[in-house]
């Protein structure tokens, strides 16, 4: 099988686990080098410690993308270690569930924050390794490498969602990102696409009596859904079952690949048929 992204340099968020791991590890089966990126530094050496026993090229940069501080040190340490910057997947993020008349102020911006803020700093600190590299590129009569932004949705986002008003409006709003990227980067070659998720088998729709939880600013927030959920969830969707990390991260690498070179703008939707 030929190699999808030879020698391309790619950075993921929430690269430790779930879909984001399984995304680090395809795009380096696929020729990539990669940079691995999450808030818990463990979780992202083992991913790195993965891919270069498998004959991958990674490195890790651990930290948290909701620190304002953080999208500039990230595309610094991966040019520096890697040179010029192809793709960008922003994936990093959680939910926080809540029933509209019971969520606090809290929960709502930490949506915002984790699944806006942060892919705006990260695509703005991506400026000088990709869109001015491509200018520099057409000023030189060359045409642009590939480059490309892939932003994480959800159908939650697309079709609403009880007890995920936070998260649903942050998920939609990254399809209106999204398109606006694609419009202005894409004089410069760059496309920008979505990836929206249905039902996929991470820490995020598991069961929530198993007592996954992600700590942010010392609350320990509860991950997961419902555990009588998952048998309801199986009968919306028309291929039965719910998806894989790897089958989630198939998605991510039809959109980076050459495949999708005159995509842009695009929300794929990775869902099983679920939502249509």
């Amino acid at each position: 099988m030929t190699p999808l992204l030879q020698d391309q340099v790619a950075i993921i968020t929430g690269a430790g686990r779930g879909i984001g791991a399984a995304a680090a590890e395809l795009f380096a089966a696929h020729g990539a080098r990669v940079v691995v990126s999450d808030r818990d530094s463990g979780p992202t050496e083992e991913v790195v410690a993965a891919i270069k026993q498998a004959g991958g090229t990674a490195i890790g940069v651990p930290g948290d993308v909701t620190d304002p501080e953080f999208p500039n040190q990230l595309f610094e340490q991966a040019h520096a270690a890697f040179g010029d910057i192809n793709i960008l997947v922003n994936n990093a993020g959680y939910t926080w569930d809540g029933m509209l008349h019971k969520m606090s102020d809290k929960q709502w911006e930490a949506m915002l924050a984790v699944h806006n803020t942060a892919p705006f700093r990260l695509v703005r600190a991506a400026a000088p390794y990709m869109r001015d590299a491509a200018r520099e590129e057409q000023a030189a009569g060359k045409a642009p490498a590939p480059r490309c932004i892939i932003n994480v949705s959800s159908t939650s986002g697309l079709h609403g969602n009880i007890g995920q008003l936070n998260y649903a409006t942050a998920k939609m709003g990254m399809v209106g990102f999204t398109k606006t990227v694609a419009k202005e980067w894409g004089a410069f070659g760059i496309r920008c696409n979505a990836v929206a998720f249905g039902y996929i088998e991470t820490r995020l729709t598991q069961a929530k009596e198993s007592g996954e939880t992600i700590a942010v600013e010392g609350e320990e927030i509860p991950l997961g859904v419902p555990g009588h959920m998952h048998d309801m969830v199986k009968m919306m969707i028309p291929l039965g079952r719910t998806g894989t990390v790897e089958e989630a991260a198939g998605g991510i690498l039809l959109l980076a690949s050459p495949f999708a070179g005159y995509i842009n703008g695009h929300t794929l939707e990775v869902t099983g048929g679920m939502g249509i």
